[in-house]
């Protein structure tokens, strides 16, 4: 296929352009080129998008960049419109023209948190201006592309400590500074997905005829406590960093904007169509920080860092 990726220079697009150009022709974009493989173009800017896509002449569509801090949205919600959902009127407007289909990648994080699990036919209820957009990008692509793929991803893992502003590489970061306590929150659930498995899915779903909309995250429900505490262990540092659950009052001032307390999702449509390719969370954590992050964790974990060298 000829594949246009827009916006394509943060940590899923890095494992997206890994996986599909073992087998496509792809053009990569991004506001940001932060990689010998991305051209600019800003997707805000619907001429610019459109002289792009048209002279490319893809065969599909990805739209996958967007804002994903959900306090950057709360304070600047013009930005995070006109970026996570005028744009995707946008790149609806020009699959619509070229009568190609569209991939848009969404968040379990647009439903409300009171449900314990979330099926792809759960109704969604965004509870902030990140969750709002994201959901009315999926009404565009629904309503607007006859041939589309939705996929709804879980708390992102990916990219390495270049690329990685999510939760592992933040535990990360304070870990190589000799913590010897991580504070992290008990209240909050979810399912983590790892951008290379994701990636993975996705591209054995385009070529199916397979049109829809997809839960897409690693196997086993959890929260963000046990995460970190599987991180630990597998670096072998539980004997030296404690893990301290704490609510989600303890960051309140940093991270304010609102959040439910379950994002937990099922790929219940991918095991149905016999297509769910993602696997546990906790062996795809394993194989983020063995690819990513051994020569990182060398002064903080050698005896990981060693382990994982042996296994390369």
């Amino acid at each position: 296929m000829r594949v246009y990726l827009a916006g394509v220079g943060g940590m899923l697009g890095e494992a997206l352009h890994k996986v599909l150009a073992e087998n496509h022709e792809l053009k990569c974009t991004d506001i940001d080129v932060n990689e010998p493989w991305l051209e600019k173009c800003d997707f805000r800017d619907f001429a610019e998008y459109e002289r792009q896509v048209s002279a490319f002449e893809p065969t599909i569509l990805m739209h996958i960049g967007a804002h994903t801090s959900l306090e950057y949205c709360e304070i600047n919600p013009d930005d995070a419109y006109r970026t996570n959902a005028l744009s995707v009127e946008h790149a609806a407007t020009l699959a619509q023209a070229h009568g190609i289909p569209l991939v848009y990648i969404s968040t379990a994080g647009i439903f409300d948190g009171k449900k314990e699990l979330y099926d792809d036919w759960d109704q969604p209820g965004p509870l902030g201006v990140y969750a709002r957009a994201k959901y009315l990008g999926e009404i565009v692509v629904q309503t607007r592309v006859p041939k589309h793929y939705i996929f709804r991803a879980g708390w992102m893992m990916g990219g390495g400590p270049r690329k990685d502003k999510k939760f592992i590489n933040l535990l990360m970061k304070q870990l190589a500074k000799g913590v010897t306590e991580l504070n992290v929150v008990n209240d909050k659930l979810g399912t983590p997905t790892y951008t290379v498995d994701f990636a993975r899915n996705l591209a054995a779903m385009i070529e199916t005829p397979y049109y829809g909309l997809y839960n897409m995250v690693c196997g086993g429900e959890t929260g963000r406590l046990e995460v970190a505490q599987e991180l630990v262990q597998q670096l072998k540092l539980q004997d030296r960093v404690q893990v301290k659950p704490v609510t989600s009052d303890y960051f309140a001032q940093e991270y304010f904007a609102p959040r439910p307390a379950c994002e937990r999702l099922v790929n219940y449509k991918l095991k149905l169509r016999g297509m769910d390719l993602m696997r546990d969370w906790r062996v795809a954590l394993h194989d983020y920080v063995r690819d990513y992050f051994s020569d990182y964790v060398k002064p903080f974990a050698p005896q990981y860092a060693s382990e994982a060298k042996d296994l390369r």
